[in-house]
């Protein structure tokens, strides 16, 4: 072969072999979109959500990865309105070609998300849900509204003499939703609600729905307010003098929002989730110990709602292992059958597209928060089965 032969075709045969070299690297990686809240009403979850996103990632590569390739996570903001998370998921699934979802922010952006993908990759929902869902592909494993309630509730009634409820959310389906399980639960218990209220995320001033509540004789609160503003209608609760006569259970109050409500704003106030960085089986001591080790847990305290965030790529991994696949199809095969995984909360079993798991009621200790009852293997009171 001449020499300009060889550059014209042997050269090409040699820069068309890296190409493809490339193209086999960037096909050996599993690009996975995780859409978190970075600003907005639920920005303050954002920092300590993607500590726990990096910290699955490297988990998860450092067993061999999925289906033996190496993971990448593709994050994106959450914390826009539906349409703009909507198209943030579409820019991840069509533009960066990720193969899966794993989601930590509110229903009303879960909607939207479904409605885009529409079950063609698998869609992992990390946070606390009112239920109610089936989509194709879609897999919950947060905490709904009967198990944060339904055994919380009478115990709260029996121990704390919670008797007189009144019930105020941000106006979405979440809080709604929860409200009805509430009351439910409350009347079961002998208790009655006498107030309920729904707030527009942008309210920053709760001086009349405070001094509703002050009026309505109301023993107990059930809080479902988002972020920034159950900081704000916290602080504000405690400047009404009201903590020393009415206590607070929140059913969306982690570490995060605790502290911004601050130490001295925290007498009698409660929160009923699947995991508390307080927790103290040995997965999760080692856990928070670790996320300690690798981050400013000052600036950045790990939380129930980041760590759900970890536990998303658990069960995409469980999965997948269990699939033998990363596609819709599969996935909803294993999920009919059951799918567990050990993580920081101990064992979580997927049943359907929801999670049994335990559950704890906690008690804010000035800015931490003290595991005051467990109640174990909660059922998510949800079925997707067919």
């Amino acid at each position: 072969m001449k020499r300009r032969q060889f550059l014209q075709y042997g050269l090409g045969a040699v820069v068309g072999s890296m190409g493809l070299t490339r193209l086999a690297h960037a096909a050996d990686t599993l690009k996975i979109g995780v859409l978190i809240p970075l600003s907005g009403p639920a920005g303050l979850f954002g920092p300590s959500s993607r500590n726990c996103v990096d910290m699955g990632v490297q988990d998860i590569n450092a067993r061999g990865g999925i289906l033996g390739r190496k993971i990448k996570a593709v994050v994106a903001d959450a914390g826009v309105p539906p349409a703009q998370a909507s198209q943030a998921a579409q820019r991840l699934w069509r533009g960066e070609r990720v193969e899966a979802l794993i989601g930590m922010h509110d229903s009303a952006v879960r909607e939207a998300i479904v409605g885009v993908v529409n079950g063609q990759i698998p869609y992992i929902y990390t946070p606390v849900t009112e239920g109610g869902g089936c989509a194709k592909a879609v897999y919950v494993i947060g905490e709904t509204p009967e198990q944060q309630l339904m055994p919380v509730v009478p115990w709260l009634a029996k121990n704390k003499n919670s008797k007189r409820w009144y019930l105020i959310g941000n106006d979405y389906i979440w809080p709604r939703k929860s409200n009805v399980v509430a009351k439910e639960a409350i009347k079961a218990s002998g208790g009655t609600v006498v107030g309920e209220e729904y707030v527009p995320f942008t309210v920053d001033n709760f001086d009349s729905s405070l001094a509703r509540i002050r009026d309505s004789g109301a023993d107990s609160v059930l809080i479902t307010l988002v972020g920034g503003a159950s900081v704000g209608f916290n602080r504000a609760f405690a400047s009404f003098g009201l903590p020393a006569r009415v206590l607070r259970l929140g059913t969306l109050l982690d570490e995060n929002t605790l502290l911004g409500i601050g130490a001295q704003n925290s007498q009698n106030l409660y929160s009923s989730a699947g995991y508390f960085a307080a927790l103290t089986n040995p997965q999760a001591r080692a856990f928070a110990k670790r996320y300690d080790s690798m981050f400013d847990a000052v600036k950045a305290p790990l939380s129930g709602l980041a760590e759900s965030c970890y536990e998303g790529f658990l069960l995409l991994e469980a999965m997948a292992a269990k699939a033998g696949s990363v596609k819709s199809d599969a996935f909803d095969k294993a999920a009919a059958q059951g799918v567990s995984y050990d993580g920081p909360r101990g064992k979580t079993e997927l049943q359907s597209h929801y999670a049994v798991k335990n559950i704890y009621l906690a008690q804010a200790n000035g800015a931490a928060f003290s595991i005051v009852q467990e109640f174990a293997n909660v059922p998510p009171g949800q079925s997707c089965s067919k």
